[in-house]
């Protein structure tokens, strides 16, 4: 047994942890161009650069998400 715990999205987890910004926007079910811009206005879910590409932690999709939907109509 490994003395340290198996983390699923170095096993080979079909659902992985990191996502490029083409698989963020499949997620949210919006344009790549639309996160791009909510990246520049700093309104998006949280990404971040690792060297030339822009990434997105799947929680951190789902947080996001998931304050867009408790927030009142018309705030946002």
């Amino acid at each position: 047994m490994p003395d340290h715990p198996t983390r699923p999205e170095l096993a080979g987890s079909r659902d992985p942890e990191l996502l490029t910004i083409s698989e963020a926007a499949e997620l949210v079910r919006a344009p790549v161009a639309t996160l791009r811009y909510w990246r520049h206005l700093g309104t998006g879910p949280r990404s971040f650069r690792l060297g030339r590409r822009v990434l997105y932690r799947r929680d951190d999709l789902r947080a996001w998400i998931d304050t867009q939907h408790d927030q009142p109509p018309g705030s946002r």
